[in-house]
């Protein structure tokens, strides 16, 4: 492996010119695919297998006509304290509000609150609900401008409006966290390298290959139904990824030139070396983000894949592009100093090479057994509040109070009761029956007494009369636990209900779309993690010919992915430090967040334990010691891995000002588990481990060994040039540690 990448780099950077107009090339040609794409459909929460979705697609097969993905808006008037909607001035009011309304270019149907029931008890409010003859992704700015100038009819009058509903969703907010990301990465890179070149190598190679992945994957999003929300996902992970894959072979490139080593020996070197590492750790968030595919939900599966493509892009810009651009600079990318003695043997400069990581390794050697303890119980600690994990889709009521789709909400609360949010619907297949009718009508009265259920709707048939589906409105919230116990307590009574009358029903509608998505990604948690860190763990198996090496790193992400899943919880679902981070509402944590969290965040950690541990192992292999080679590993790997982690919280960190909740709550867990992963369990746990293992840590059985392929990821097989005949000395000697 190492000899194959080392002659890619020493290709790449000969032949830069063609390498780097091949990816233009690229560029150019998904540039025009995305440009001339179709636009993006919505987001698919379809759950295939669970109730609620079969009951949607049998309305979809009974109800000829039916738009499954029809935009709808629900407009809410309110009168003013101790009046009421229905007096003559504000009636008056809210009809001519809703024949402007009708008017709108893309209005289908406008129900009047005055007719379809639409007016609470006490008449202190009425809403209307509008649909539209296209999908809500397709309900233009133009139309939500008609819509708001309608209800400044209303307003007029001294009505408070607001409106809710799909047709009210825009992509508002665009831009933004792309822009923190990239200058919070850019400043971490200058610090880290000291060179305005060599921080700006990274960022552009990785901006290069964002834009190949993201437009590609705009290209085929029609076709393979990929949502705006896949590709944001997409962006975040192949920003991260790009810019810590290139910053990995850039940093190893520098080093080797410390070192004396030519330009072309140098990328060769590093293609070699930091490349293996570069394709296996993206090969373990490859094999996570793949992974979603087991869940058997579409949407993840996709995402999943989305990022797959980004990452793949990612690795094969830092084996490719990052050593052609480094062609073109091969000096512009060293520091002042390193320029003044680049090609000399032993620079300067590499005796001051990772004097933190030195002093971090030596630190850690000293008291192992310490440093152990404090993070596994600081873990353990930040893990606890995941125990009260609840999983939801939450909607318009976790959006800031700012925004006139929860303002909407939270009158229709107050107005209708909680659950008016988030009714259920009953679809009733009544094929069988002797008399259809009679059958609904007296499912809808059993439905109607249950415990929990408010009021229910009129039954609404088809034209063949043989099915029906009605709304049930429940007392509690959409959210609420109560409102789960009700669809469980409609689904065990519904034998009850349809003994001996040939007819059945099936509860969906979105709340228990969202019960049941909920549902089946909780059940698909240990399936999923038994096959991702399986999976990884014969990998690392492979990489580092190692027992108990994979072991650790599978423990180590366990601890550290239920701390973040902690840190979520505490902030988004108890509300700590919430108005730092925007989240005005708090309540459940989005049912996908968790799942997908993880996929990512064992890609992630799997990353900087193949950086990390690979120098460790690549100075083990050259006959250093097991103490020693730690100590050489911390201290070429840390200062950058270091730099990697801050560049990917920075990444993750930005997309927490995004206004779509689950990008938010994805953003703010995966920049929690980098920091607990990268600097707790990585830089901390790991190399205590190593300390205390010493020689058992590198232990492989014989016959293991001869059967597992040997892929030389640390570079063993390259043909080195001596720089030094004198190995580099400690300024003291290494501590040792007596249990």
């Amino acid at each position: 492996m190492a000899t194959i990448l080392a002659r890619l780099g020493r290709f790449a950077f000969k032949r830069r010119g063609p390498v780097v107009l091949a990816w233009l090339v690229i560029l150019a040609g998904a540039l025009f695919g995305g440009l001339t794409a179709p636009s993006v459909p919505d987001d698919d929460f379809s759950v295939p297998g669970v109730e609620s979705q079969r009951a949607f697609e049998l309305m979809q097969e009974r109800f000829a006509g039916l738009t499954a993905d029809a935009g709808g808006a629900t407009v809410v008037f309110v009168a003013p304290e101790g009046k009421a909607v229905t007096s003559a001035p504000f009636k008056s009011a809210i009809e001519s509000a809703l024949e402007r309304l009708g008017d709108g270019d893309q209005v289908e149907m406008v129900a009047d609150p005055f007719q379809a029931g639409g007016v609470s008890r006490d008449g202190s409010a009425a809403y209307a609900s509008v649909m539209y003859t296209v999908p809500a992704s397709g309900v233009t700015d133009v139309s939500r401008a008609q819509l708001d100038a309608a209800a400044g009819i209303a307003r007029d009058a001294g009505l408070t409006v607001e409106a809710g509903g799909s047709a009210m969703e825009s992509s508002g907010g665009g831009g933004v966290a792309e822009i923190i990301a990239i200058s919070l990465a850019a400043v971490i890179l200058l610090i880290t390298f000291g060179s305005l070149v060599a921080a700006g190598l990274p960022l552009l190679t990785a901006l290069l290959g964002v834009g190949v992945s993201m437009l590609s994957t705009l290209a085929v999003s029609d076709a393979l139904g990929l949502s705006a929300t896949t590709g944001t996902m997409a962006l975040m992970l192949g920003l991260a990824v790009g810019i810590d894959y290139a910053l990995f072979v850039v940093s190893r490139y520098r080093e080797e030139r410390a070192r004396g080593l030519s330009a072309v020996e140098a990328v060769s070197l590093a293609a070699g070396t930091a490349g293996s590492a570069v394709a296996f750790a993206g090969l373990t968030v490859v094999i996570a983000l793949a992974g979603l595919a087991v869940v058997g939900i579409p949407m993840l599966t996709k995402m999943g894949l989305a990022a797959v493509a980004a990452v793949v892009v990612a690795v094969l810009v830092a084996l490719t592009l990052v050593p052609a651009v480094l062609g073109f600079v091969p000096d512009k990318v060293l520091s002042r100093s390193a320029r003044r003695t680049a090609g000399q043997p032993a620079a300067a400069g590499e005796k001051s090479l990772g004097r933190g990581g030195t002093w971090w390794a030596r630190f850690v050697l000293r008291r192992p057994v310490a440093v152990l303890t404090l993070g596994v119980v600081l873990l353990g600690a930040l893990a606890i509040p995941a125990t009260a994990l609840r999983l939801g889709m939450p909607g318009d009521e976790s959006k800031p109070t700012s925004a006139t789709e929860r303002r909407a909400y939270d009158e229709l609360a107050k107005a209708f009761g909680p659950g008016f949010n988030g009714p259920l619907m009953i679809v009733v297949d009544a094929g069988d029956a002797a008399d259809p009718k009679q059958a609904v009508t007296s499912i809808a009265a059993d439905v109607a007494a249950v415990e929990g259920v408010v009021s229910v709707s009129p039954p609404q048939f088809n034209d063949a009369g043989d099915t029906a589906f009605f709304d049930a409105v429940p007392s509690t919230s959409p959210t609420d636990e109560a409102t789960k116990d009700l669809v469980r307590d409609l689904r065990d009574a519904r034998s009850q209900f349809t003994e001996g009358m040939g007819a059945t029903f099936q509860v969906t509608g979105t709340t228990a779309i969202n019960i049941d998505l909920s549902a089946k990604l909780q059940g698909a948690l240990v399936p999923y993690l038994a096959t991702v860190v399986g999976l990884a763990v014969l990998l690392l198996l492979v990489v580092f010919r190692s027992i108990l090496i994979p072991l650790k790193a599978a423990l180590g992400f366990l601890l550290s992915v239920l701390a973040a899943l902690g840190a979520v919880v505490l902030v988004f679902q108890e509300g700590f430090a919430a108005d730092l981070l925007g989240v005005e509402q708090t309540g459940p944590i989005m049912s996908a967040v968790p799942i997908f969290m993880i996929g990512i965040v064992f890609g992630l950690a799997m990353d900087y334990e193949v950086f990390l541990v690979s120098r460790m192992r690549e100075a083990y292999v050259h006959g250093e010691e097991p103490r020693r080679a730690l100590e050489t590993g911390l201290r070429h790997s840390t200062r950058v891995v270091v730099a990697a982690a801050l560049i990917m919280m920075a990444v993750f960190a930005g997309f927490i000002f995004e206004h779509d909740a689950f990008i938010k709550m994805i953003g703010f867990s995966l920049a929690a588990a980098v920091l607990l992963d990268a600097f707790v369990v990585r830089m901390a746990i790991g190399p205590a481990v190593l300390a205390l293992l010493g020689h058992r840590a590198w232990w492989l059985p014989g016959r293991l060994g001869r059967i597992l392929p040997r892929v030389d990821i640390e570079g063993e097989s390259l043909n080195r040039t001596p720089v030094s005949e004198q190995p580099t000395r400690p300024e003291e000697p290494l501590p040792a540690h007596t249990p």
